[in-house]
């Protein structure tokens, strides 16, 4: 048999960059984002009157930043809980475009195992996930499942923080708390801007993003100019490139 023939048979060795420890360590540069928004979260949380247990149990299965902090402003508004899971979805739905752009690197998976992979994804683990595509044009499930338990336990941790240490910080944005998730992904942006090398296209659609953004909120206040703009922009993005 020959060399070629053994090396097709032979099963291929996992690398190091496609190991759970591995999607462990590339969790860590966006922890610092899930500490201070979780933190905030669980003030929050505990502000509208959710015991240590509930808020656990939040953090568990509802798992979603922005759908946590909507949910503790509506129950510390006395809404029902129909208007609140309503709610809840529409802000979520986002989830289901993340979860599309990465299934085709884990079709070979079960229907279980793709779920386990989808389920703990958030916008964060998918911002790492996306700049490891961009340099490598794969994913392994080990290396997602090191991400993403990494990002929930930690979120968790937070959230719980938030809670029982949030009685003694009245105002959390005075220690930049609010600015540690945006300042996360500016991070993440420019790493995924770098590894494309492909400058020029994506300062062309930043800057096609913000002048969209800033004209549509003249017109429409609020966050309707970001979603337009993100729409248009990423629009424009791809035709340029798929004309080049």
């Amino acid at each position: 048999m020959s060399q070629e023939e053994l090396q097709v048979k032979s099963p291929a060795t996992p690398r190091n960059e496609d190991s759970f420890i591995q999607g462990v360590k590339d969790c860590i540069p966006t922890l610092l984002g899930y500490l201070s928004i979780g933190f905030a979260a669980g003030v929050l949380e505990k502000t509208a009157g959710l015991s240590i247990l509930e808020i656990i149990l939040l953090s568990a299965i509802l798992y979603a930043g922005s759908a946590q902090f909507i949910a503790a402003g509506m129950i510390a508004a006395g809404s029902a809980a129909t208007p609140i899971m309503i709610t809840i979805f529409f802000v979520n739905l986002r989830h289901i475009l993340l979860s599309a752009a990465l299934s085709p690197y884990f079709r070979h998976l079960t229907p279980f195992k793709n779920m386990l992979v989808g389920s703990l994804l958030t916008d964060e683990t998918f911002g790492v996930a996306i700049n490891k595509v961009a340099r490598r044009n794969q994913l392994n499930e080990k290396w997602m499942h090191g991400l993403n338990l990494t990002a929930y336990l930690n979120w968790i941790f937070a959230n719980v923080a938030g809670a029982y240490f949030g009685q003694w910080i009245s105002d959390p944005e005075k220690f930049g708390l609010d600015f540690a998730l945006p300042a996360m992904f500016i991070g993440l942006l420019i790493l995924a801007i770098v590894s494309r090398k492909k400058v020029k296209l994506d300062v062309i659609v930043a800057i096609c993003a913000v002048v969209i953004a800033v004209g549509v909120a003249f017109v429409y206040p609020g966050n309707v100019g970001v979603i337009v703009a993100t729409v248009v922009a990423s629009t424009i993005g791809m035709v340029i490139e798929k004309w080049k």
